[in-house]
């Protein structure tokens, strides 16, 4: 199965980007966007000299429990930067939402919890809330985190998005907010 329909099956159609967007991504940004990928996984991740984007990670249900989502992360973790990604909300019925917050956890990562993220799809016009998950090596605080999320939403999710879907995302200040007020006079500050 190519990597893209592996990705399509697994991640719901709000969070995914096109096939085509993708493609024009790892051709025209591969400086910063990459992809790692084996029989069992699929890692899609933007690396820039200050921090590493995990746009999507996919690993197959018959490696669950081989460690393999560990050794992924564990490679990007030894690259030593900030490591960045948005989830959905837990939800209940959806026993993946819930194992993959844990798996996060035990990784390591927290909750970005000064950080607002609410963007709308372009598939199915509604408004997702996602949340903020980091890992920090050195103790960076959440406006750094705010910061390069707002780099990767202009670099990466809003890359040509009226040529891939016909229509534009929307500005990065209606997308992510910062949502305590004294994260808000820190940011001023930058």
């Amino acid at each position: 199965m190519h990597w893209y329909e592996k990705l399509n099956e697994y991640f719901p159609i709000q969070e995914m980007k096109s096939k085509e967007h993708m493609e024009t991504l790892l051709k025209e940004k591969s400086d910063i966007y990459h992809k790692e990928e084996g029989p069992k996984h699929v890692l899609m991740y933007v690396e820039t000299d200050t921090f590493i984007f995990i746009d999507y990670l996919f690993v197959s249900k018959e490696a669950r429990g081989e460690g393999l989502g560990n050794k992924l992360i564990q490679m990007l973790k030894d690259k030593n930067k900030p490591i960045i990604l948005e989830v959905e909300p837990v939800d209940y019925e959806d026993t993946d939402t819930e194992k993959r917050l844990r798996f996060y956890k035990r990784e390591g990562f927290e909750h970005a919890t000064s950080i607002g993220y609410k963007r709308r799809s372009l598939a199915t016009n509604e408004i997702n809330p996602m949340e903020i998950l980091y890992w920090a090596p050195n103790a960076e605080k959440e406006e750094v985190i705010f910061e390069a999320m707002k780099k990767t939403y202009e670099m990466i999710h809003t890359y040509k998005d009226d040529t891939f879907y016909g229509d534009k995302y929307e500005p990065v200040e209606n997308v992510l907010k910062i949502n305590d007020d004294n994260d808000k006079d820190v940011l001023k500050g930058l």
